[in-house]
């Protein structure tokens, strides 16, 4: 047996529930898309808050800093729902998604999103050390926003193609 039918077999009563309830698949489905928008809304909006800061004085900086400080409690928190729900919705038809290239992309796209947020995380700790808008840090921080924007929309567009493909 391979690892694919598996996972199948073992997803077997969670599938067939998911597949018999509209409550069940509508729940699931409504916090994958909620986590989705939460999470990337407050993300793309810092990003889109971070690259203004850029042509701003010290103090806009300054305070784009304490946004993004603040901002990822909650993404996280919706990111994490997104990855439980998202678990729910593959094994809901393992099988279909499991053998699909597309689905590998959207996983892959998503752990580059992930990356880029401890990059962004990162980044703007040591920028809070010294936030003048002389130091270096800020071109990556910036590179950085336009990344996680690229990538939420890419991340997207590559989960509906995945909608799609199975």
């Amino acid at each position: 047996m391979s690892v694919i039918e598996t996972v199948v077999e073992l997803a077997k009563p969670w599938a067939d529930l998911y597949g018999h309830s509209k409550p069940v698949s509508t729940a699931v489905t409504f916090v994958h898309i909620a986590g989705i928008m939460v999470g990337g809304g407050f993300a793309m909006a810092s990003d889109r808050a971070a690259l203004r800061a850029m042509k701003g004085t010290d103090d806009d900086r300054r305070r784009v800093l304490v946004d993004f400080s603040s901002i990822h409690r909650p993404v996280l928190i919706a990111l994490t729902l997104v990855v439980i729900s998202g678990v729910l919705l593959m094994l809901s038809d393992a099988g279909t998604f499991l053998a699909s290239p597309v689905y590998y992309l959207k996983i892959g796209s998503f752990m580059l999103l992930m990356a880029n947020g401890l990059l962004v995380q990162k980044t703007e700790q040591a920028l809070a050390k010294n936030p003048s808008t002389g130091n270096p840090l800020w071109n990556r921080f910036a590179f950085g926003a336009r990344a996680s924007l690229t990538l939420w929309l890419w991340t997207a567009l590559v989960g509906v193609a995945l909608t799609s493909a199975a």
